[in-house]
């Protein structure tokens, strides 16, 4: 794991701070935290630095170098992430950058398509913060996320693909023959092809609480956050095979683990379930479910209820992480393109949706497995559906690959 040179100075009940953790996380830079709540020596730093206010996030750096309650650009710029692409118009823009996205652009780019992808968090997707994958072919031992994912950056890189990271996609939209794009930093992109792959993000319990307490004792990302927790007891709500695999990781830090599971039985894989049947650190719940989350600031209880007995309890695990399925991140383009029930994108068999030009792939196209080699399988499809499709509208321009 790449040491961390990044010490963030905050508190669990500040905003800014979690934002700034979610930003670090997402691009997969790893960062010291200190709480300034329980830390001294940490709370005297920011007040050094900032003559004697108690200003947060305070951000240092390896150089010596200081952030001060910076913006996600500001982050952005002084990693050296380029908030803008080489050029604004492109043969194919790929919006998300996980396995499906870099498929797609690998295959694109030895194709002869000058190929830019735009992606919100960090390259690799979700698959890039997990913390082993063990069902990718190829890999007997099984790959680290972040691992597989900076492979296949590297292989996309190899063919000339432009990465432009830390840019969330606001909205798309056909003038012709051209696909315009539209980026939160204010910026255009214009395309004669589009291909959706933006993934999915964790699904939420709604549940009271939850909203004040997420980056304070609530996660979504075992990887990211779970190191906080070293000795501590935590709580894992998911009984799926994303449930179990962080809670089998979680036991690398927490003294146990509790995973609830809100049915009869737990619906990971066969052998995951065999993984925390037998180790010691892991207890499994069955019929629970959570209601509540209390806390100031910080988690500091939750409330779970029997689905079968009725009975509540509340109980004090450290932090939570919460694995209890994906939700499509497809709110950009729900007025441009059709969506199915549960707001995944609709595509046809070639993996165009209902907007000429425009693709989909992976885990937000509608019927995907949500697999990471299902993923590169569907951006690989969509890439030949593209170069199909370019050479049917752009007669007097070949696309020619070996």
């Amino acid at each position: 794991m790449q040491e961390a040179n990044i010490t963030v100075y905050g508190a669990p009940w500040c905003p800014d701070c979690r934002r700034s953790k979610q930003f670090l996380g997402e691009q997969r830079i790893p960062y010291i935290w200190v709480d300034i709540d329980e830390d001294e020596e940490g709370r005297k730093r920011v007040q050094a630095v900032n003559d004697g206010k108690q200003i947060i996030p305070t951000i240092v750096f390896q150089d010596g170098s200081i952030l001060v309650e910076p913006s996600n650009a500001d982050l952005a710029a002084k990693l050296g992430i380029s908030p803008k692409a080489k050029r604004e118009f492109y043969d194919l823009i790929v919006i998300g950058g996980g396995p499906a996205g870099l498929s797609a652009a690998l295959y694109a780019a030895r194709e002869g398509i000058e190929t830019l992808i735009i992606e919100r968090s960090g390259i690799g997707g979700q698959a890039g913060t997990t913390e082993r994958i063990d069902n990718y072919p190829g890999f007997a031992q099984g790959i680290g996320g972040a691992e597989l994912a900076d492979a296949m950056r590297e292989h996309a890189e190899r063919f000339d693909v432009e990465i432009l990271p830390a840019q969330t996609v606001t909205s798309i939209e056909a003038q012709g023959d051209y696909k315009m794009i539209s980026t939160e930093s204010g910026d255009t992109y214009c395309s004669r092809s589009l291909l959706l792959t933006p993934g999915a993000t964790y699904r939420r319990l709604n549940v009271p609480g939850e909203e004040d307490l997420i980056g304070a004792g609530i996660h979504f990302c075992a990887t990211c956050d779970g190191p906080f927790y070293k000795g501590q007891e935590l709580l894992v709500v998911g009984g799926g095979n994303s449930g179990v695999e962080e809670g089998l990781f979680l036991t690398k830090f927490a003294t146990k683990v509790t995973i609830l599971e809100v049915g009869e039985r737990l619906r990971a894989s066969q052998i995951l379930q065999e993984k925390a049947a037998s180790h010691p650190q892991i207890e499994v719940r069955l019929n629970t479910t959570v209601v509540e989350f209390k806390g100031e600031g910080k988690l500091s209880s939750v409330v779970i209820k029997n689905t079968a007995t009725g009975e509540t309890e509340e109980i004090t695990p450290g932090a939570v992480f919460v694995f209890i399925g994906l939700l499509p991140n497809t709110a950009f383009v729900k007025d441009s393109v059709d969506l199915d029930q549960w707001g995944s994108i609709s595509t046809s068999p070639t993996m165009e949706t209902s907007l000429e030009g425009v693709f989909a792939a992976g885990d937000a196209r509608s019927g995907s497995t949500k697999q990471v080699a299902s993923a590169v399988g569907e951006g690989a499809t969509a890439a030949l559906m593209i170069r199909q499709y370019l050479e049917r509208t752009q007669g007097s321009r070949a696309y020619k690959g070996d």
